[in-house]
């Protein structure tokens, strides 16, 4: 909700005024889910890939991994692997060094648990030599639909939410539509603000030229982390598929400005947006997010054009976790798309698991969260919003080497969803995840709307 934000960020068209954010340091640094940085050029490349094709194993069971090392595409003859296999991040007791066979070799590692292992492999020509800069790695999933909740929903998750959106009830719709030159002659795109508690929704509103009332399904896409505007462009793309679409920001940042605007945002006064009033539900930046996605809702729900029967949220990262509060919050959601979601399993600490992000609890030397700040962000956990929808169904994507949203707190929050789903499990990928993973997530809207 963040009501302290509200005069930083309503930004007139003539100038800008920000002040600092009253955000908290955090104790370490936590890498937030965007694309990874580019790794220096290199000839070398070390594949690691479970020999099983789905990757998915039973507690207790031998997980081989088959290595290969390559120089400028061509298999290295021979030369040494040095491996370790880490539990979803977390170190293990599991780790050696074997001879490279023709450019090849097997490893394997093991786990007790529901969960996820992960190999990392390392190469060096001989005893002597320095190791190549590449590390390859490979995970595996190990009973993944058997990994439990780190903590029940809080007793009055449902009575806090409904006194939240009673708050944000007070505050009239009131949107303002603003005809925006569209990429496209057959659609026609609004640029959309209306008020919600605390900073405003801002976005792109886009639909066919001529669409008729009650025709469409509603589409709303949300974003992953960071700092920018709306997409004129994904609106665009998704009402020419017959939409009723938006996107929308997730600060209530105006459209269309210069890129350094949004730069020197989140390089400065947004740069640490996430942890501010981490240890309050009631204030903590994320509860105005969420609360804006049931203003978007608000918004798009009033248009004529609405079918009247389906509403759906997309996003990935930082956007799939929208989504998944969005269906959790809101029951006029009635399908979600999430791919590779943040904010799932905060607390998987206590169940010696690595949460997803935004790895909100501080972390003290001898290993134990800031308990202030996990009982607050109970109420903000897509694992604690997974049981509350009744959308009529899902499609979540999962990287198996995911490190920034780990695979564990994903599977943690998609066990808790009693509603039809799908998962995605993207093998061989990161939090960059695949062509192939977004596609599917694409395919799954337009199948549920009957357009594929």
């Amino acid at each position: 909700m963040s009501p302290q934000l509200l005069p930083r960020l309503l930004l007139s068209l003539a100038a800008f005024s920000l002040q600092p954010l009253l955000a908290q340091t955090p104790a370490a640094p936590v890498a937030a889910p965007i694309a990874t940085p580019t790794a220096p050029a290199t000839t070398w490349a070390i594949a690691v890939r479970a020999q099983r094709p789905d990757a998915i194993y039973h507690r207790g069971q031998t997980v081989s991994f088959d290595v290969k090392v390559t120089d400028s595409g061509v298999a290295v003859a021979d030369g040494l692997v040095d491996w370790t296999v880490v539990k979803d991040g977390l170190p293990t007791d599991q780790k050696g060094r074997v001879k490279l066979v023709d450019g090849t070799a097997v490893v394997s590692g093991q786990l007790a648990e529901p969960g996820f292992i992960q190999v990392k492999v390392n190469y060096r020509a001989n005893e002597k030599a320095a190791v190549v800069p590449v590390t390859g790695l490979g995970g595996a999933a190990i009973d993944p639909t058997e990994i439990q909740a780190s903590l029940p929903v809080p007793d009055d998750f449902d009575a806090f939410w409904t006194g939240m959106k009673q708050q944000l009830a007070k505050v009239p719709v009131a949107p303002v539509l603003t005809a925006v030159k569209s990429p496209s002659k057959d659609v026609e795109v609004f640029d959309v603000q209306a008020p919600a508690l605390g900073l405003p929704i801002s976005g792109y509103i886009g639909r066919p030229v001529g669409a008729q009332a009650k025709s469409l399904p509603i589409i709303l896409t949300v974003h992953g982390a960071g700092v920018s505007d709306s997409s004129l462009g994904g609106t665009a793309s998704w009402a020419g598929k017959g939409f009723l679409a938006m996107d929308m920001n997730a600060h209530g940042l105006p459209n269309g400005k210069p890129k350094e605007f949004y730069a020197d945002l989140k390089a400065g006064a947004m740069k640490d947006y996430r942890y501010e009033h981490r240890d309050s539900r009631e204030n903590a930046y994320f509860t105005g997010m969420m609360l804006r996605l049931v203003r978007a809702i608000d918004v798009l729900t009033a248009q004529p054009e609405w079918d009247g029967k389906h509403v759906i949220v997309f996003g990935s990262s930082q956007g799939g976790y929208q989504a998944i509060v969005a269906a959790g919050l809101d029951p006029r959601v009635t399908f979600f798309a999430a791919g590779v979601p943040a904010g799932c399993d905060h607390s998987g600490m206590l169940a010696n698991r690595i949460a997803g992000w935004p790895k909100i609890a501080p972390i003290d030397a001898d290993g134990k969260p800031d308990m202030k700040v996990l009982t607050a962000f109970r109420y903000l956990d897509a694992m604690n919003f997974a049981t509350r929808t009744k959308a009529e169904g899902c499609y979540l994507t999962v990287g198996f080497i995911d490190s920034t949203c780990p695979p564990t707190s994903i599977y943690a929050t998609y066990n808790q969803l009693r509603i039809p789903k799908q998962i995605y499990n993207d093998i061989p990928s990161g939090h960059n995840f695949s062509l192939e993973g977004r596609q599917a997530m694409s395919d799954a809207v337009l199948k549920y709307v009957g357009k594929k």
